[in-house]
């Protein structure tokens, strides 16, 4: 019911995972990641521990195929799981278990990783992976957003889609962007037109945010001021309106 992609951009470390599925908030179970170590989907009969376990381990050290095997080996329920990840330094590992619904499997090539379960074909999972390899000049978050459009172009999930998820860290311990649509008749164009939102103040305003390095964060406002203010007029002067539903300033 659901398929998803898992990947690292060798040029910022950013790790990534976007998912798109028949089934109600799939951006709150399937992606873990853990910043600068490793990003990971775990779905079909989904097994949220096996995301988290996963990512903790990745996090410390473990390949990607001896975690894999460790979870899956310790799991009854394994034929119903389906588990990907991609590693800090590009390996991948993915399982597809025995009852999955079929059409269901997963490919990857190096930093990135797709897999599917009752899929209307394989084309949905090599659509997936191609759209993102023909995207390599892109920022991570619209290479996994291109993808997933392919993906559904090819027919996605043979049940139609509910939600859809796409979350990026950069080199914090907490996400760059998560956008999720959770119950939507079109989750894939959503996270398009959240992630516009996102571009017109948010992004701008978590250049304030504390990190590890400066834990107190940006405390003179006026630069993001001006740049929330300049990036506001540039807008209205190419005559584009604002993406987002909130009440105007």
């Amino acid at each position: 019911m659901t398929y998803s992609i898992v990947a690292r951009d060798a040029r910022t470390g950013e790790m990534g995972v976007a998912v798109a599925s028949r089934f109600f908030a799939v951006g709150a179970l399937v992606p873990h990641i853990r910043a600068g170590k490793g990003a990971v989907a775990t779905q079909a009969f989904v097994n949220p521990l096996w995301g988290i376990e996963a990512a903790d381990l990745l996090a410390n050290g473990g390949a990607p195929q001896d975690v894999l095997d460790a979870l899956v080996g310790a799991d009854k329920g394994r034929a119903n799981r389906q588990l990907h990840m991609v590693d800090a330094q590009g390996r991948t590992a993915a399982y597809t278990g025995s009852e999955c619904i079929d059409w269901c499997g997963h490919a990857s090539a190096e930093g990135v990783s797709v897999a599917g379960n009752m899929l209307a074909g394989e084309a949905v999972v090599q659509d997936t992976l191609s759209a993102f390899q023909a995207h390599g000049d892109a920022p991570l978050i619209e290479r996994l957003m291109t993808a997933m459009e392919a993906g559904a172009a090819a027919g996605g999930d043979k049940r139609g889609t509910q939600s859809a998820a796409v979350i990026v860290y950069r080199d914090q311990p907490y996400p760059w962007l998560d956008l999720r649509a959770d119950d939507h008749p079109d989750p894939l164009a959503e996270l398009r037109r959240l992630y516009a939102v996102a571009q017109e103040r948010y992004l701008i305003m978590a250049k304030t945010l504390p990190t590890l390095a400066n834990p107190h964060g940006m405390l003179d406002r006026k630069d993001i001021d001006a740049e929330i203010a300049a990036a506001e007029e540039r807008r209205k002067s190419e005559g584009r309106e604002s993406r987002s539903f909130a009440t105007p300033l």
